[in-house]
């Protein structure tokens, strides 16, 4: 490991990279700028929407949720904004760094007086004005060094490319947080992949990653629980089963149409995590399949227009870094979903740009921005 820092901090700060010559610049994608926008702001009202009784109930202010994601959501925005405009090749040397702080910022949760323990849980890092949670900066950074890496030919880096997967997804996992974990896998195995390594390598490492996500989902109750509830429904309908089935109910009584904007039954405290990992019930229950069809589509613009700037990336670290974030997006997109139609157990991830939580929605923005950046340059 500490051969392979070595060998990649001289490529990442020499600036010699053959992928990284001027390359001609154009216009911007600005339909995939749109989609996210849309995307964004929707999002914001589906929180306001959605989080009305538990804002009265928990801060006596039904407007405390829409103040903080509208917060977060100007910082996003400047921040997408910045990126669109920075050269994308400035982060291909912030790489490194950007892991060392990440791998810091992940440990310093467990430490006293610096991560904040919530319901057991060591996920975030109280800065004053907000907490933060380094999981969420982990799928930006796994993303950016993974692409600064992978674009250089390199032998023998399975081993080290394990080493750096078991430490971020590691401390990840002991915090604990499943299912970013597997969002990051997904995202570290796909850019490996694309990067034409070796494929053999995947006959060993997807079937070990799999068992010991399955060992972990096993091991824990609460994660059992939702397993069980999986496979049986019916099975404790007040309590491991009880927030799948009021999804299903949020769903079902949203028919076609829906039962109108702000008159969703289930956001009064029916619902666990309604303006969080359940907000897509509350968005098919309003607004019913038509409308939640509405905001699929919305995702398919981004991932398809995503794929169309990676099919014209000027280079390797370009290329594997709009790819990473269509993973990125893609994934949680249909874990989040996937969970809500009862595809999948439920598993607490967010639905990206829609669901209240300013880690998510900031980075995803600022990411996001970088691949508009890549979209002004051609091969």
């Amino acid at each position: 490991m500490k051969l392979h820092l070595s060998r990649i901090s001289k490529r990442l700060f020499s600036g010699n990279s053959k992928n990284h010559e001027g390359k001609h610049k154009g216009t911007s994608d600005r339909l995939l700028a749109g989609l996210i926008v849309v995307l964004s702001v929707f999002g914001v009202l589906m929180v306001y929407d959605s989080s009305v009784a538990l804002a009265l109930r928990d801060f006596s202010d039904q407007y405390y949720y829409i103040h903080e994601q509208l917060k977060w959501l100007i910082i996003g925005i400047a921040g997408f904004l910045v990126a669109s405009r920075v050269p994308y090749k400035t982060w291909y040397a912030l790489a490194l760094p950007f892991l060392m702080i990440i791998l810091t910022l992940l440990v310093a949760v467990f430490i006293p007086g610096i991560g904040v323990n919530a319901q057991g849980a060591h996920r975030w890092i109280n800065l004053g004005f907000m907490n933060v949670q380094p999981a969420e900066i982990a799928k930006f950074v796994i993303i950016i060094y993974l692409s600064a890496w992978f674009s250089n030919p390199e032998k023998n880096r399975f081993g080290a490319f394990l080493l750096l997967l078991l430490a971020v997804v590691g401390l990840i996992m002991l915090e604990p947080d499943l299912g970013t974990s597997v969002i990051i896998l997904v995202i570290a195995l796909s850019l490996y992949f694309f990067s034409n390594s070796n494929i053999q390598h995947f006959l060993f490492i997807v079937p070990a990653f799999l068992g010991l996500v399955v060992l972990l989902a096993v091991v824990s109750p609460y994660r059992a629980a939702r397993i069980k509830t999986f496979f049986d429904p019916q099975h404790d309908p007040l309590g491991s089963s009880y927030q799948m089935r009021q999804v299903l109910l949020a769903l079902g009584s949203g028919g076609w149409s829906g039962v109108g904007i702000g008159r969703s039954r289930q956001k009064y405290e029916y619902l666990p995590e309604a303006n969080t990992d359940s907000i897509f019930a509350i968005i098919g229950e309003e607004i019913g399949f038509i409308g939640a069809s509405a905001v699929v589509i919305l995702f398919l613009g981004i991932l398809w227009r995503c794929f169309r700037i990676a099919g014209k990336a000027p280079d390797t670290f370009s290329r594997l870094f709009v790819l990473g974030v269509a993973m990125w997006i893609g994934t949680q997109t249909l874990i989040n979903l996937g969970a809500m139609v009862a595809l999948i157990p439920l598993t607490g991830v967010p639905l990206p740009f829609v669901s209240y939580g300013g880690s998510s929605l900031i980075m995803l923005l600022i990411a996001t921005g970088i691949v508009v950046n890549i979209s002004t340059y051609r091969k």
